[in-house]
């Protein structure tokens, strides 16, 4: 073997044995990385009283993370191809770890988001890498069944770490929610050190730093505006501040990779329908899901009157049917075809959201989401895996960092618009509904009354005789809006499902000719 020559593993080679321990150190890495993104959700009023931080601080504390992870995904996905996506991962395994560690003993809010952007940066090193891993060591007819629980992992991690993270700080305390990450780290360690073999690009053309710094700002620029305008206002100077920077660089980005022969990412591949329209689907759901992780748990802790930890737990049967559906949707798509099993998936999504918002109610309480929930998780189930192939059947087989990197960017800006967009619609919506039950208060209890559930809760305490009136129209109010949001969701979802109808993939991908050492899958499509 030359110095140039990459190393790859021969995937034919690998035996059931050595696929299920690639599996384990992937999917565990996985977890910890996705279970991280909401976990400290669950903590945000012990997190202020512990380290004496406004909610403004907290926010940070939560958002750091993601911030940094979203713009570091495609840079470290494109290192992880040319220098070897092993020695990445294993580097981003120690750096997240640490940071955990440190986190979990922070003794001040600062200590806190600079641990959280470190793990945020070892979390980029982990997520693109654990899918570039499994499309370049999985075979074609093991391939698409690993990548199926690939994204139910990747859909329903989020509803672990919830859970995990409120059994932490009822029973526990909030420092005890980085036990399971720090956990996850060190499994994934082991076994990645034994037992995932390592490939490379094993390019000899220089890499694309510029490209590299461009989607960095691109990418970290508008999450940063997108997280920053619900809260502090689209006008506020860090909101305008972060979407210039991002619009621009995302500007320069596009100029940039189109004028160079070996770009970080070949834009000309988004002429392909399958990359196009996966990205554009995940993307979507993404963006509902994550808005609907805003709105359930206030419903079932302020509207409901449930605790963090049964709030939580009411999440897990959308899991229960998202990753079994996850692990049979190759062999539906096999059978039917990418298209027609990402639209009956984005079918059922939407009538999911729609169930939810015909029948969400005060009186009916967790019964009226619980069937829209579930249809939720089959369709998304169904949905993710084969919008996930498309996306690493595009790009050849040597730049599946890549292709991973902008799967999960995909998902990153979903989650962070998603967020912005229902919550915005969440917000205007209660304010205007429970308007007309305010006229008769004192204008100290109206004012926080006004912006949320939670200032209405508090307000009550003070409200004497007009409490139990307060508390139930800002229930109300509160369901009102969210059916406004559900239907902004049912929406989007049937954008997707027009555009993939259109734009949807229609033939199998053969980006290289397929040998045992640079395979791309082909899934059956239409």
């Amino acid at each position: 073997m030359t110095p140039d020559t990459p190393h790859r593993p021969t995937t034919m080679a690998l035996d059931k044995r050595a696929q299920r321990n690639i599996l384990i150190a992937m999917l565990t890495a996985l977890i910890a990385v996705i279970a991280s993104v909401s976990g400290l959700n669950v903590a945000q009023q012990d997190l202020a009283i512990d380290l004496g931080a406004s909610q403004g601080t907290v926010l940070w504390i939560i958002n750091a993370y993601t911030l940094a992870l979203a713009a570091l995904l495609m840079p470290i996905g494109a290192v992880g191809d040319r220098w070897g996506r092993k020695p990445v991962l294993l580097a981003g395994l120690a750096l997240f770890g640490l940071a955990a560690a440190i986190a979990a003993v922070a003794p001040s809010a600062g200590v806190m988001i600079g641990a959280r952007v470190v793990a945020g940066a070892g979390a980029a090193m982990i997520m693109p890498v654990t899918l570039s891993v499994i499309t370049s060591s999985f075979p074609p007819e093991e391939r698409a069944r690993a990548i199926g629980l690939w994204a139910g992992f990747a859909g329903s991690g989020g509803m672990i770490g919830l859970f995990v993270s409120a059994f932490m700080v009822d029973v526990l305390t909030w420092r005890w929610t980085f036990v399971l990450p720090i956990v996850l780290v060190v499994v994934a360690l082991v076994f990645t050190a034994l037992y995932v073999p390592n490939s490379s690009e094993g390019a000899t053309h220089p890499f694309d730093t510029v490209g590299s710094v461009l989607s960095a700002l691109a990418i970290g620029g508008l999450v940063l505006g997108i997280h920053e305008g619900p809260e502090k206002g689209w006008g506020h100077p860090l909101t305008i501040a972060g979407l210039v920077v991002g619009l621009a660089a995302l500007a320069g980005f596009i100029v940039w990779e189109r004028r160079q022969a070996e770009p970080l990412l070949d834009l000309s591949a988004f002429a392909d329908r399958g990359l196009a329209s996966g990205s554009a689907t995940l993307l979507i759901v993404f963006a509902v899901m994550f808005g609907i992780f805003l709105v359930l748990f206030p419903f079932f802790q302020a509207v409901i009157g449930w605790s963090a930890l049964r709030s939580a737990a009411a999440m897990l049967p959308m899991a229960v049917a998202m990753m079994p559906m996850s692990t049979v949707a190759p062999q539906i798509a096999q059978r039917f075809g990418s298209r027609r099993t990402m639209l009956f998936g984005l079918s059922l999504f939407a009538l999911g959201l729609a169930g939810m918002a015909l029948r969400a109610s005060v009186e009916g309480g967790y019964f009226s989401v619980l069937p829209g929930l579930v249809v939720m998780g089959l369709g998304m189930g169904l949905t993710m895996t084969p919008a996930t192939a498309a996306i690493t059947e595009t790009l050849p087989a040597e730049k599946q960092g890549v292709a991973s990197a902008l799967n999960d960017t995909s998902r990153e800006i979903g989650g962070a618009v998603g967020v912005a967009l229902l919550g915005s619609i969440l917000s205007a919506g209660y304010r205007s509904s429970i308007e007309p039950a305010l006229a008769g208060l004192p204008r100290e209890l109206a004012e926080p009354a006004r912006e949320g559930i939670g200032g209405a809760f508090g307000a009550a305490a003070q409200a004497g005789p007009q409490a139990p009136a307060l508390i139930d129209a800002a229930q109300h109010a509160f369901v009102d809006g969210w059916v406004r949001s559900m239907w902004v969701g049912v929406a989007m979802a049937l954008v997707a499902i027009v555009y993939v109808a259109v734009r949807g993939p229609v033939r199998a991908h053969a980006v290289d000719a397929p040998t045992p050492t640079n395979e791309v899958t082909a899934l059956a499509a239409d």
